[in-house]
């Protein structure tokens, strides 16, 4: 028995299903999971001491690869002056200034502990300010697991097919709105039915739950103007791709201004930490200045603080997304060589360090068209490059990352895996 085998079967005894995060457990590919025991760079080293290529980064937050020597610095030095004070703390103040610096839609921030925690503060927010029940989400977008969202919800939800959970109250269930992504008529449709009670209109502006999915061309704009028409705030959750697609995230890339943005992965340089900011009349809001409460008490942890300002520095030094998007397009292009001289259809969505391969001649915009790739397809190709040293997600709805140090080599050799685990398919 390998060492993973056993601390797998010793976990099972004790976790849930032996994970603590259920995508993990391997079920919708087949086999195992592996345990990691240390990672560097773009390389994961597993309990049985293999060298993978990882290209899940942490599920997005390892932007600089594992353990860069900066933020591990910054975590160390925040380290001599104590883990949590229950306090305010000077480095809130600079995570602070540097996010509303990058993300042009933010005038005040809040930090919290997690992304969930971020998409729900901000739905309270928003239902608070409009005096709204309803919201607005979409097929395959997963934004946390609190109970309004977890309806037709992606990610590991929808790995394992229970896109909407188990324990969700009919009567919370019932506020929320769901509908197909990149779909203007079913937007306006949504709306028409339910006139002055959309309190909020939420999504991932570049889908990363369901695999990774581009809007079509004009549809966020389509999406700012119905919630400006109807009273509605608009959310854009950017806990996987702020600071990833570009340093101001989707908003700046396709220069829509969002009402609230929510934020997570990156800011926290490998720790845990979620945000959630935007205009100041609504962020005005919470307590201790409004009516609409949140709380957290490890929020703005200075641990955490430490290794998200370094992470956002180091962008701004390194400006690295034009070098990002070319290692993504070489991947990309790879899987599709591969799959063009085997036969096989397939799609491989791709913005700078975000992608995804789905087996399927169906071009994929929305949650329905994800659904048509093959799985089992996927899972015999993700064995195929785990076994030649290369990890992508164990799932095939769920985006894939590079990160600054994934090198020329590292590509190179990652290129060569999916070509060869493709040409045994």
């Amino acid at each position: 028995m390998t060492s993973s085998e056993s601390l797998f079967a010793r976990a099972r005894e004790l976790i849930p299903g032996g994970v603590n995060s259920p995508v993990r457990a391997f079920r919708s590919v087949g086999g195992a999971p592996f345990f990691v025991k240390a990672a560097r760079g773009a390389m994961l080293v597993t309990a049985d001491d293999r060298e993978l290529i990882d290209f899940v980064c942490t599920w997005g937050p390892a932007i600089h690869g594992h353990n860069h020597p900066r933020i591990k610095a910054a975590i160390a030095a925040a380290l001599e002056n104590g883990t949590s004070f229950g306090t305010p703390n000077p480095s809130e103040v600079e995570m602070a200034e540097l996010i509303v610096k990058f993300v042009p839609s933010i005038q005040k921030v809040r930090m919290c502990n997690s992304g969930t925690e971020a998409t729900m503060s901000a739905i309270r927010l928003a239902r608070g300010f409009t005096k709204r029940d309803k919201l607005i989400k979409f097929a395959g977008c997963y934004h946390g697991h609190s109970d309004a969202l977890l309806i037709k919800a992606g990610s590991g939800a929808l790995t394992h097919g229970n896109p909407d959970s188990a324990g969700v109250p009919a009567s919370v269930a019932q506020d929320t709105v769901v509908l197909p992504y990149n779909d203007r008529a079913a937007l306006a449709a949504g709306f028409a039915a339910n006139p002055g009670q959309i309190a909020c209109v939420i999504l991932e502006p570049y889908c990363g739950n369901v695999g990774f999915i581009m809007p079509d061309a004009g549809y966020l704009a389509f999406v700012r103007e119905l919630c400006t028409k109807h009273g509605a705030i608009l959310i854009f959750d950017e806990v996987m791709t702020g600071f990833r697609i570009a340093k101001g995230g989707v908003q700046e890339r396709e220069k829509i201004v969002p009402d609230l943005t929510c934020l997570g992965k990156i800011i926290g340089g490998g720790l845990p930490v979620g945000a959630f900011g935007g205009r100041a009349d609504i962020m005005d809001c919470l307590a201790p200045l409004g009516p609409v409460y949140q709380a957290g008490t490890l929020s703005g942890n200075p641990l955490a603080m430490a290794a998200g300002i370094a992470g956002l520095k180091l962008l701004e030094e390194l400006a690295p997304y034009a070098r990002l998007d070319a290692l993504g397009r070489q991947l990309r292009d790879a899987v599709l060589a591969a799959c063009g001289a085997k036969g096989l259809p397939v799609q491989v969505p791709q913005c700078g360090s975000m992608f995804s391969i789905f087996f399927t001649a169906t071009p994929v915009r929305d949650y329905a068209t994800a659904l048509t790739g093959d799985a089992r397809l996927f899972g015999r190709f993700f064995h195929g490059c785990l076994d030649r040293g290369v990890y992508f997600a164990p799932s095939a709805y769920e985006a894939g990352f590079l990160s600054t140090a994934h090198d020329g080599a590292a590509l190179d050799r990652a290129c060569e895996a999916c070509t060869a685990a493709i040409r045994d398919l």
